[in-house]
């Protein structure tokens, strides 16, 4: 696994029952989250290694989806430039905040959408499609984006694809120094990791660092339930570290952490040609972002300072 500052945030449309009601309204798109799974993670794209033309396919179908939704660039384009490679971007995109002070304050949602390509076949294979690694992630990051749109925050919402995350994390790194060199104020980070399979535990994904803020807690209290726990290999190979969350982490030292289902136990093809949509759990990817929609929303309305590092 390895804002410019919104100066202008949109004005308050209504109370908080209001937005609650809109919130409790929204349903969550089954057939589009496979629409996505499915076209990131098919032979077309060959893999979407980084600067591939896979990979540029990838970022044009994640922007038309942003267009679609109303979600606008956050910058002059979709298109973040990483320096690190040719051909290569991240797709980000904003939902301006509807609270005057609290718009001032950003949440990243992440995930990044790009995979290791073209690698030795396997039995005549040579595609490593990348569906769970993270054609899912990406997948179901992009539909909590849609429908957090339709709850009119009350804080910023960035939606960032990331491209680079195999090559050592190179999307978030340069977006994370992007947004601190001109000054956004970066609260939070939930990062969307290998989320296609679910895995036979008490709770439907782990959260890397989960001892490290209270983003669990507040998580878990949102949802009313268990809805993320501690995965002890997560600590021992220190996951933390190995996905889009730490760059953010590491630049704005704020809670900045990832959910994901793979445990180690429920998949055997990480980095393999067999990593294809069609093993992916769509039930419980829908479930998931089902239960994710309402926590994110409630996560970008709290009061400040709730959600912290210990």
């Amino acid at each position: 696994m390895r804002y410019f500052v919104v100066a202008l945030a949109a004005l308050l449309v209504g109370c908080s029952s209001v937005q609650d009601k809109k919130s409790s309204s929204v349903e969550v798109n089954s057939a589009q989250i496979k629409n996505t799974l499915y076209y990131l993670a098919s032979d077309e794209l060959k893999g979407r290694d980084t600067g591939s033309e896979g990979g540029m396919l990838a970022a044009k179908y994640l922007s038309n989806e942003l267009k679609k939704y109303g979600i606008a660039p956050l910058f002059k384009s979709y298109n973040d430039t990483i320096t690190q490679a040719a051909n290569a971007w991240n797709v980000v995109g904003v939902i301006p905040g509807s609270d005057k002070e609290l718009a001032k304050e950003v949440i990243v949602l992440g995930a990044h959408y790009d995979h290791i390509g073209i690698i030795e076949p396997i039995d005549g294979d040579a595609i490593a499609n990348g569906a769970n690694d993270n054609a899912a992630g990406t997948a179901i990051a992009l539909e909590v984006a849609r429908n957090v749109k339709l709850s009119n925050p009350k804080r910023t919402i960035v939606i960032a694809f990331f491209t680079g995350e195999e090559k050592g994390l190179w999307g978030a790194e340069h977006l994370s120094s992007r947004m601190k060199k001109e000054g956004i104020q970066v609260v939070g980070m939930l990062n969307y990791e290998m989320l296609g399979i679910p895995m036979k535990r008490s709770y439907m994904a782990y959260l890397t660092g989960y001892d490290m803020s209270t983003m669990a807690e507040k998580i878990n209290e949102f949802a009313g339930k268990a809805l993320v726990g501690k995965l002890d290999e997560a600590e021992k190979y220190q996951l933390f570290k190995r996905s889009d969350n730490y760059p953010f982490y590491q630049v704005f030292g704020v809670p900045c952490q990832s959910f994901s289902s793979f445990d180690f136990t429920n998949s055997e093809y990480y980095h393999h040609v067999k990593d294809e949509a069609h093993l992916m759990d769509l039930e419980f990817m829908t479930s998931f972002t089902k239960e994710m929609i309402p926590v994110v929303v409630k996560i970008a309305n709290m009061p400040k300072g709730e959600l912290r590092n210990k």
